[in-house]
């Protein structure tokens, strides 16, 4: 990433941890960092419905994972990208850091889909994605690992799904279905 983008990214995501809202902004304006410790910018899923979920491979939840590699699977070749961003926010259920996430992920649930590096995601030193998103949707923010943000095509928030709610539930699987249906 560059130095420049890098810095964007920070003053935006100042801004909106500030309250203050950045008109115009889109999820495709921010970038993850992978496992590896490379960008993983969301421009990169232009044009595409995202799902955007904050996991921890020790928590209760943890099943879920299979859930969302369910999901990649049925929708990835009409669009859909699932990225799984791993964090230790709550109860610390993350232990893992860097690559081993991902390998426990692959190993115990199957995942094939994105995982970023360990992220924070609860304000207020959350990322600036998850700043943006909160900022869109106040009040549907993480409380719990698993919480789920839906992205449509044209990087608007479309949706936000609770730490409860099955990444296979019909309100899941019909919030992406809508997000396909629609262009970008």
């Amino acid at each position: 990433m560059t130095l420049l983008r890098r810095e964007a990214l920070v003053l935006i995501g100042a801004a909106l941890a500030g309250g203050a809202r950045a008109q115009g902004t889109k999820a495709t304006a921010f970038a993850f960092e992978t496992p590896e410790g490379g960008p993983m910018p969301l421009a990169g899923f232009e044009g595409r419905p995202i799902l955007v979920v904050n996991t921890a491979t020790a928590c209760g939840y943890a099943g879920q994972l299979g859930g969302l590699q369910a999901l990649w699977t049925r929708f990835r070749d009409r669009g859909l990208a699932v990225i799984g961003v791993p964090s230790a926010d709550f109860g610390n259920q993350e232990p893992l850091d860097g690559p081993a996430i991902a390998e426990a992920a692959r190993r115990n649930h199957g995942v094939t889909f994105p995982l970023t590096a360990k992220t924070r995601v609860r304000m207020p030193n959350a990322h600036p994605f998850y700043a943006w998103a909160a900022a869109e949707k106040p009040g549907e923010t993480p409380r719990w690992n698993f919480h789920k943000y839906l992205v449509a095509r044209d990087g608007s928030l479309a949706a936000a799904f609770a730490t409860q709610v099955e990444p296979t539930d019909p309100r899941v699987i019909a919030g992406i279905a809508a997000a396909l249906d629609r262009p970008a």
